[in-house]
């Protein structure tokens, strides 16, 4: 269990290792020549519950992996200082110590892997993580729609880089992938990407407003390309958020872009993703995919409020053979 949640305390030692991704020249010949095979991607996704089933000490350890890599998030109407500053707590102390302490990882200071908020609640939310090594992600431009003129969109993501967030998830607008304007979406993540400065960018996709597989791998290659530092699914938002046979797209453009590039890009799937059966077969399809170096927090996050919940649940089945019920993990 340690080896595997080696990492888990704050940013792991390899983060400074990694070269941020400086972007490259946009290529329409390599954009154009994409394409993807629906049905052999629906074939590996159906065959990856039998390939990688994980059970008791090694599902536990696992678990308690993905909780290091979670953007612990909020994105409500109603969402007010208190509650944020109730998530950042939780985002700090995520699984009960008593519960850490029976695996025998009471002295790991185990955390989320950032806390996700609107601009709005960046600075309280920065005030609230206050040395524990948490990042504060904000969502910006436009979100969730990315309808907003592209001016106010940059003046949004120089707010909250300002506030003190360290992580930028930007909307791309989906009308230049549904319309095949690949130069525009890229001089748009260009601009954004040079607004966020020292902060990483997450470029949001919103997959299931993109309408095809291969819509879904040529906007990844093209946010890649503009210096995105981590391609997101999805706002959470959509009518269909993230699912595996997107995530697998999109992994493998990360694949084809490293093998390009050199440049390790992370991967974030957001929205429905709200079980811990769910967010096992996501780290299964990382480890397969991208291979164990991508599994650490700088380079893999899930985005999701209730996930968290749940895993601390099936912790203590793990320890106490019995299920609790969900309001014994309170989130926020």
């Amino acid at each position: 269990m340690e080896q595997l949640v080696a990492g888990a305390e704050g940013r792991t030692a390899g983060h400074q290792a990694l070269s941020r991704n400086a972007g490259i020249p946009l290529d329409l010949s390599l954009v154009e020549a994409i394409r993807v095979n629906r049905s052999a991607v629906e074939r590996r996704i159906d065959a990856l519950p039998g390939r990688r089933a994980v059970k008791g000490a090694a599902q536990a350890a696992w678990l308690l992996k993905a909780v290091t890599c979670i953007d612990l998030t909020t994105l409500n109407g109603d969402d007010t200082e208190a509650r944020v500053r109730r998530l950042c707590a939780k985002a700090a102390q995520p699984v009960r110590p008593e519960i850490l302490d029976a695996l025998g990882m009471g002295a790991r200071q185990i955390h989320t892997g950032a806390v996700c908020v609107y601009h709005r609640f960046v600075a309280a939310a920065v005030d609230a993580l206050q040395g524990t090594g948490i990042p504060v992600a904000a969502v910006s431009t436009g979100f969730p729609a990315g309808l907003s003129p592209h001016s106010t969109k940059l003046a949004e993501i120089a707010a909250s880089v300002a506030d003190g967030a360290q992580e930028i998830d930007i909307v791309i607008t989906r009308e230049h992938v549904l319309t095949g304007n690949w130069q525009a979406l890229y001089d748009e993540m260009r601009d954004f990407r040079a607004a966020c400065g020292d902060a990483h960018v997450k470029a949001i996709l919103a997959t299931g407003d993109l309408k095809t597989l291969r819509n879904v791998a040529r906007a990844s290659m093209i946010c890649m390309m503009a210096g995105a530092d981590f391609i997101k699914t999805s706002t959470g938002k959509e009518g269909v958020n993230a699912t595996l046979p997107v995530s697998l797209v999109m992994l493998r453009a990360i694949r084809d872009y490293h093998d390009l590039t050199g440049y390790r890009i992370g991967y974030k799937p957001a929205g429905g993703v709200s079980k811990a059966k769910d967010v096992l077969n996501y780290l299964a399809l990382m480890k397969e995919e991208l291979g164990n170096d991508w599994l650490t927090p700088d380079l893999f996050r899930v985005g999701a409020s209730s996930l968290l919940a749940d895993i601390e649940r099936q912790l203590e089945h793990h320890v106490e053979g019995a299920y609790s019920a969900f309001n014994r993990h309170p989130i926020g």
